[in-house]
């Protein structure tokens, strides 16, 4: 047996899509629950505020920052976003222009496909935290995952975490490529043990669908599960199609209820939308 499958053979892969279904459902039908100004402003202050886009440049990164810069003095009585998440040529910009205390986000290695060069990946990881990246964002090999080539999937993974140095790593399981929750659960299981910090739900780009609340619960219960196994808490970054105020109240009430309070912080817990702010703003 390899160690692969014998990792693989601790956890209860064995998730049925109508359990899952059924499960969820139970608990965000409770978000109201904890629709709270209070609740709202923490939301805020875990938001991943991101641009990824074609046609960016220097200069609307700049202005992009800058609106960041400004959310201090304009909403004093709140706490700002927790990152600014740019593609990697994009750094050294951010790292000029921010002023103040939010953390530095590059998705990297060959985002958003994954399919390049290990060489490639390497290096955009290395010159993205030499630049200035707190946090690096990487893309599952899931070609390596369908061919059940595990070892090639954390030896992958293993190896960008080293070049992360002191950087988090975050890793994007494109759980709507994934489909079903057992794969999800066992791409989430493989990423810890190799190293990351955070698992994230989708890249937002190309034809999958991205976030969903059966992919949080599977990602939440493979999380849980391992902090059991292995005393370590990963991370949980929810990204792709989160825009409305109740969709980002059900997806904290998930993790509430599935990992519990020590995980709602921005140090475990994220959400990739920068359409978000201006909609939980507008409600507050």
């Amino acid at each position: 047996m390899s160690r692969y499958k014998e990792l693989l053979g601790n956890f209860n892969l064995n998730l049925q899509e109508s359990f899952v279904k059924e499960k969820t459902a139970a608990i965000i039908e409770k978000f109201e629950e904890n629709n709270t100004p209070d609740i709202l402003r923490f939301i805020y202050s875990c938001i991943d505020y991101t641009s990824l886009n074609s046609d960016d440049s220097k200069e609307k990164i700049w202005k992009f920052v800058d609106e960041i810069n400004n959310f201090d003095d304009t909403h004093p009585e709140m706490n700002n976003v927790a990152a600014v998440c740019v593609y990697p040529n994009f750094v050294s910009t951010v790292k000029e222009a921010l002023r103040t205390d939010v953390r530095l986000v590059a998705v990297a290695g060959g985002f958003p496909s994954s399919q390049t060069f290990m060489e490639i990946k390497i290096a955009e990881v290395s010159l993205a935290v030499a630049d200035g990246a707190d946090e690096i964002d990487i893309v599952l090999n899931t070609g390596d995952f369908f061919d059940h080539n595990f070892q090639e999937v954390c030896e992958e993974i293993s190896e960008i975490k080293e070049a992360c140095r002191g950087a988090s790593l975050k890793v994007i399981l494109e759980t709507g490529l994934l489909k079903t929750a057992h794969n999800i659960k066992k791409a989430a299981v493989l990423s810890m043990f190799s190293g990351a910090d955070f698992i994230k739900t989708s890249t937002g780009k190309g034809e999958y669908p991205g976030a969903t609340f059966e992919a949080v619960y599977a990602m939440c219960e493979a999380i849980k599960e391992y902090d059991a196994l292995h005393n370590k808490k990963t991370g949980i970054k929810i990204a792709g199609g989160v825009r409305t105020v109740e969709d980002a109240l059900k997806y904290y009430t998930l993790v509430k209820q599935l990992l519990g309070n020590e995980w709602l912080t921005p140090e475990y817990f994220r959400i990739g939308a920068s359409k978000l702010t201006d909609n939980i703003l507008s409600v507050l």
